[in-house]
């Protein structure tokens, strides 16, 4: 990871898309665990480091597997209050990000239903506050509904994230394993009361699946924003299409690379080109940053280094991420 003080001075950023279960920093993971007397698969801490990070390519699957331990972890009120403080605080602390979005899924955090939703919302709403008292930082939730769950448990996500509206939760987000049976139009009456009740929209599409399900997303679902969607570019017209509504890119290059969702680092000044081409909006974004050993400002010094980005383009993406928040005046 870049030393912050080679870093250059990017003055205040936001991030729009940032998982509780990838970033929070493993020592405090690791404290957490031993905190709640979780068994681990290992006592040395160096080995538990390398069982929740990523450090070369891996593949989707395998990334979203590492999950399985940091929720289990996050898994009680005490736990996911500390890290989502941990994750507001140092993201101010260690990349001035002054506006900061973070998404979960509570339900991946109440070990199958032993522990309350609300009190786990409750305690990332606490713990974001808390950082918000000791850090100029603007935060905000976004709850995940999930690929795997049906009807009745995504329904349930949503009315949560109502019933938190303006109490700390700012938008709704779908996430999670790609899963052959589920229905992208089984979301339209949830994200439609969602959206009635002043919450964001975003979705996770264009990552792990394909240009003709963003096409689906968009039409279906009108989000506000897409979490990834770099596979857009193999349509034109989706592009065009993007480009006409408004919607917002959150694009996340390492997390991609790592993944194998995009091959390279060359692949990424393709889509770059053809997005600024379209004049579609994009934002940059870590997804991970802890699991992924890396922040905010080590993307965009990835992007212009490697000539992908210039920091004109880098600082414009920084302003439409500042725009594109869910988080307004007085809602978090």
């Amino acid at each position: 990871m870049t030393d912050n003080k080679t870093q250059l001075n990017w003055g205040e950023l936001t991030e729009l898309h940032v998982h509780i279960g990838s970033a929070v920093d493993p020592a405090i993971m690791w404290e957490i665990a031993n905190d709640q007397g979780i068994k681990l698969p290992t006592r040395n801490y160096w080995d538990f480091e390398k069982l929740i990070t990523v450090s070369g390519k891996t593949t989707y699957q395998k990334y979203l597997d590492l999950f399985t331990w940091t929720e289990l972890i996050q898994s009680s009120p005490e736990a996911i209050d500390k890290s989502v403080y941990s994750i507001a605080s140092g993201a101010y602390r260690k990349n001035n990000i002054t506006t900061l979005e973070i998404r979960f899924n509570p339900m991946k955090r109440n070990r199958g239903g032993e522990r309350d939703l609300d009190h786990i919302i409750l305690a990332a709403i606490h713990g974001m506050e808390r950082a918000m008292l000791a850090y100029p930082i603007r935060a905000g939730l976004i709850i995940c509904f999930d690929r795997t769950f049906d009807v009745k448990l995504n329904s349930i996500l949503a009315k949560k994230a109502i019933k938190y509206a303006r109490r700390g939760v700012v938008g709704i987000d779908l996430a999670g394993p790609i899963a052959k049976s589920f229905d992208i139009s089984t979301l339209v009456p949830l994200i439609n009361d969602c959206r009635k009740k002043g919450l964001g929209i975003t979705i996770h599409t264009g990552e792990a699946t394909d240009a003709h399900e963003v096409r689906k997303v968009v039409e279906l679902l009108s989000p506000d924003r897409i979490g990834h969607g770099v596979r857009s570019i193999e349509d034109d017209s989706l592009l065009n299409i993007l480009r006409e509504r408004g919607t917002v890119l959150e694009v996340c290059p390492s997390s991609n690379i790592h993944t194998g969702v995009v091959a390279d680092l060359s692949k990424f000044r393709d889509i770059f080109h053809r997005l600024k081409k379209h004049r579609v909006l994009f934002t940059v974004n870590t997804d991970g940053p802890e699991m992924l050993m890396t922040n905010l400002k080590n993307e965009y010094l990835l992007l212009e280094k490697n000539n992908i980005l210039t920091r004109e383009d880098l600082r414009e993406a920084t302003k439409v991420a500042r725009k594109a928040s869910f988080i307004k005046d007085g809602s978090a």
